[in-house]
């Protein structure tokens, strides 16, 4: 029976696929699990002063040119080192500084030896500072760290680790990190790209994952989106767009379109099943919510991953990544892919649920989608639809789909108005749950002084819909706070200078959004929901 993996045996394999099996450093008690575990092939050069120590691995990281691990002994080793950090801060040498720290629980009572505020110590000198807040998450942020380290611009990077995180259980996907490479050049080179495009070729089953970056590209240059369009149909892949999207990159009417995926491990896991090839493209590798443990991708599913934000390329647990300018990508891809010759039939968007109590958001949605204007801009901030909006309205332009990208509230109204003052000509139309509103109700003030071609819909389930829904999944369904009533959307909006309207029902909101997108100005639809 195989031993059960241990987080320093996952972090050593890390060590030994980046070739650092070379430390530099002076021990201290709370290193010592960490030095003890390390196998023979590991080299430790001792040194009397954690300066020199610095100063040593910075001679070696210049002299073999890559990144160099250093282990310092908590704050203290770690405050002796400082005068020698500035030099390989300011010289770009990639060393990755791993302290020790006092066990996990007893930090927080600044025990002797505590690195308290450990990822605040050596800022500003490292690039990327952090502690991880579990043991199970050890390996992955040392993976990280190394490629942070040599990211452009290259810098030193620190880890504090708690003394008795070594001995914690692996998880089983880290061996996916030994696996990893991140090319931080900046620019898809001919190399790069060549092997991207053989990978696509020879792909069985494809899966294109899209994100913001695809849709920004999109709307600088709308090249890259009818790209991506040609290269979902040519090499016949389905597209999915990365969970929690604050943008929409591709048509969610295309036969190509496969949904959104849900933001949680095992969700990403069965929607991607089966898939041979996954092309991240302009997201990262992945945004999960919810909390969903399980295994990333089925055995043997090979990810490759395009991004402008280097940092992103870093931290992801899975997959090969390739910083680059991602509009440039598509573009190239597109043109060289094969034409596997397969269309897919046209898709039709799924019917609006309904209840015989009233009327629910997908007809809300539906209702937006049947009376589209010519030139829309949707702003979305109703997070209990956040799935269902790509999903059921025809996004069909770059730049024409917007929701907050952090998942904080009181994004809607006022980035709608934003848009409709940039965009004077285009009819904003943004829904915004009951709860959000609140957060950025007095954007209508706005509207109404500048008379913005903007319809604020409020989807109203007179609560926090969403969070009611993550109670009843969490198995803690009592949760006080999350029922709202008696806010009286109408005259909030007519007290600001905004025309408003409250609904009940499919038939009444369909007469109140036909009237709100003749108007000239601004109007408010209380959207009651059930």
């Amino acid at each position: 029976m195989e031993t059960q993996k241990t987080v320093l045996d996952a972090s050593a394999a890390v060590f030994r696929a980046h070739g650092m099996t070379t430390i530099f450093g002076n021990p201290g008690s709370n290193e010592l699990p960490f030095l003890a575990g390390l196998g023979d092939d590991f080299d430790f050069v001792l040194g009397l002063h954690e300066q020199t120590v610095l100063g040593m691995a910075e001679g070696y990281s210049r002299a073999s040119g890559g990144p160099v691990l250093v282990n310092l002994h908590a704050a203290s080793g770690t405050g002796n080192a400082m005068g020698a950090l500035t030099n390989a801060h300011y010289a770009n040498v990639p060393l990755v500084i791993l302290a020790g720290q006092q066990v996990r629980r007893t930090v927080g009572q600044e025990t002797m030896l505590a690195n308290v505020h450990a990822e605040m110590l050596t800022y500003p000198l490292t690039k990327f500072a952090h502690e991880p807040l579990a043991a199970a998450d050890v390996p992955r942020t040392l993976s990280q760290a190394i490629f942070e380290a040599t990211a452009q611009p290259r810098g030193p990077v620190y880890v504090s680790v708690p003394l008795d995180d070594w001995a914690e259980p692996a998880l089983d996907d880290d061996v996916l990190l030994t696996r990893r490479s991140v090319d931080t050049t900046g620019r898809a080179g001919e190399a790069v790209l060549g092997e991207l495009l053989a990978a696509l070729n020879g792909a069985r089953n494809l899966a294109l994952v899209l994100g913001p970056q695809v849709d920004a590209a999109s709307a600088r240059d709308r090249r890259v989106f009818e790209s991506v369009i040609r290269l979902a149909e040519w090499a016949d892949g389905t597209v999915y767009i990365a969970p929690s999207p604050p943008r929409g990159p591709f048509p969610s009417a295309h036969p190509n379109f496969g949904g959104v995926l849900v933001p949680g491990i095992e969700s990403v896991h069965r929607k991607l099943s089966g898939h041979d090839l996954v092309l991240v493209l302009g997201a990262p590798v992945f945004r999960y919510h919810r909390w969903e443990p399980g295994a990333y991708l089925d055995a043997g599913t090979t990810v490759w991953q395009v991004t402008e934000d280097a940092s992103e390329a870093a931290r992801a647990p899975f997959g090969r990544a390739v910083v680059a300018e991602v509009g440039g990508v598509i573009t190239e891809l597109a043109e060289a892919v094969e034409d596997r010759g397969v269309r897919r039939p046209s898709r039709e968007l799924p019917a609006a649920r309904t209840s015989p109590e009233g009327m629910t958001g997908t007809e809300i949605i539906e209702v937006l989608n049947a009376l589209k204007p010519d030139d829309v801009i949707y702003v979305n901030e109703t997070t209990t639809l956040d799935l269902d909006y790509l999903e059921r309205i025809d996004i069909d332009e770059p730049g024409q789909y917007h929701f907050p990208a952090s998942g904080g509230l009181g994004f809607g109204l006022p980035v709608a108005v934003g848009i409709a003052l940039a965009k004077p000509e285009t009819t904003v139309v943004a829904t915004v749950g009951d709860g959000s509103a609140n957060f950025g109700i007095t954007a209508l003030y706005t509207a109404a002084q500048r008379r913005t071609r903007t319809v604020f819909v409020i989807v109203n389930n007179s609560g926090y819909g969403a969070l009611a829904g993550f109670a009843q999944r969490m198995g803690v369904p009592d949760v006080p706070g999350l029922t709202l009533g008696g806010i009286d959307f109408v005259a909030l909006a007519q007290g600001y200078g905004v025309p408003g309207v409250k609904t009940s029902t499919r038939a009444e909101f369909e007469e109140a959004y036909r009237a709100a997108l003749a108007a000239s100005g601004p109007v408010l639809i209380d959207a009651q929901i059930v």
